[in-house]
């Protein structure tokens, strides 16, 4: 099962308290306090872990507490800080906190706060700090109080609700009307093998595929579920699932032109322009790669060309595909590697520059 948003109830150790208690010692008359320090609670940990590729485990476990410190004991003995609490979730989470009467966000709706945005594996974020463990009687001895009675209980933990929300991290984004052959697509250019059948919404959920080509080059392709009218609103499987495609670096818009749908491929790919532009123009101006599917099944050659002109006054590349055959799929990948390669190269430029400013 792929679950992409779950809210969960971190809560991290309380301290120990310090300790009450005197030196007693035969022949000793005079012992003094000599009680310790409570221990740290343990902290709470998010972590982003490679072995993790979908939130459905907190779905049955929301709750998570780490341990409290030990108390403080005679002697002047300190107790024992707990171990901290890591909790590991995919890399391409974001963590948010809700906020009491917090500003909403056109995202999420209510009040939420973004804490951490995991985009590395094992990158590693304090979420909730243990509490401060109490001081023993020992700590309050003073030229005027010698046998103080004095202690402190430990601080109690940071207590946080959160939601976490997946964003898969993926090079190229495939995108389009509901069977426009984006399984077929990715089943044949990776070891992916998502649901394949003849009826709309087939893909339920995103799907991931690396694409592997010569010289040691490969990729990571995202499936996200089709597309219709008003999806940037919650039609369909909606925004839900376009947010999946933020961090994609290309988009590989497939259009169908077999006619076995009975809308005209034009339409259907200005409609999917639209939505992209309308959940997140950042989005629609990523580098896009128009691909015509389905060509062995074409009837009306007019509706290729059709939107082969169309795609064309937009200076956008195209390619002439189809999945089910394997025809222009090695002239797809490698015009889509072009733009991966030309994009990290304009990152990597940008993030020297930031280094050098």
């Amino acid at each position: 099962m792929f679950v992409d948003e779950v809210d969960i109830h971190v809560t991290a150790g309380d301290g120990g308290c310090g300790c009450l208690s005197f030196r007693r010692e035969k022949f000793v008359p005079r012992g003094g306090p000599d009680g310790g320090d409570g221990g740290l609670g343990g902290s709470v940990y998010i972590v982003a872990s490679p072995r993790k590729n979908t939130l459905v485990d907190f779905r049955y476990h929301p709750e998570f507490e780490a341990r409290r410190g030990q108390h403080g004991q005679g002697a002047n003995r300190t107790g024992h800080s707990a171990d901290d609490l890591d909790i590991e979730v995919p890399v391409g989470t974001l963590v948010f906190e809700k906020v009491p009467g917090g500003e909403k966000t056109a995202a999420l709706g209510d009040g939420m706060r973004l804490l951490a945005d995991l985009t590395e594996e094992n990158q590693k974020v304090l979420i909730a700090k243990g509490g401060r463990g109490g001081r023993g009687n020992a700590r309050f001895v003073s030229a005027t109080n010698r046998a103080p009675r004095r202690v402190e209980p430990g601080e109690p933990g940071e207590e946080r609700f959160l939601r976490l929300q997946l964003k898969l991290i993926a090079d190229v984004g495939l995108v389009g009307f509901p069977n426009a052959g984006k399984s077929t697509l990715i089943a044949r250019i990776s070891a992916a093998r998502p649901k394949i059948a003849d009826y709309p919404f087939t893909t339920l959920t995103p799907n991931l595929g690396v694409v592997t080509l010569s010289d040691d080059r490969s990729f990571v392709v995202a499936d996200v579920p089709g597309l219709i009218q008003g999806a940037h609103a919650g039609h369909g499987l909606g925004d839900r699932f376009l947010r999946h495609i933020e961090r994609t670096k290309v988009l590989i818009h497939l259009v169908d032109v077999s006619g076995a749908s009975g809308r005209d491929p034009v339409q259907d790919f200005d409609t999917i322009l639209e939505e992209l532009s309308l959940f997140d123009p950042k989005v629609a101006a990523k580098p896009q790669i128009v691909a015509a599917n389905k060509i062995d099944a074409l009837d009306d050659p007019s509706r290729l060309t059709g939107l082969e002109r169309r795609v064309r006054t937009l200076e956008l590349p195209f390619c002439r595909i189809s999945g089910v055959t394997g025809e222009g799929v090695d002239d797809l990948l490698e015009a889509a590697w072009r733009r991966i390669a030309a994009v990290r190269e304009t990152g990597a430029e940008a993030a020297l520059s930031l280094r050098d400013a």
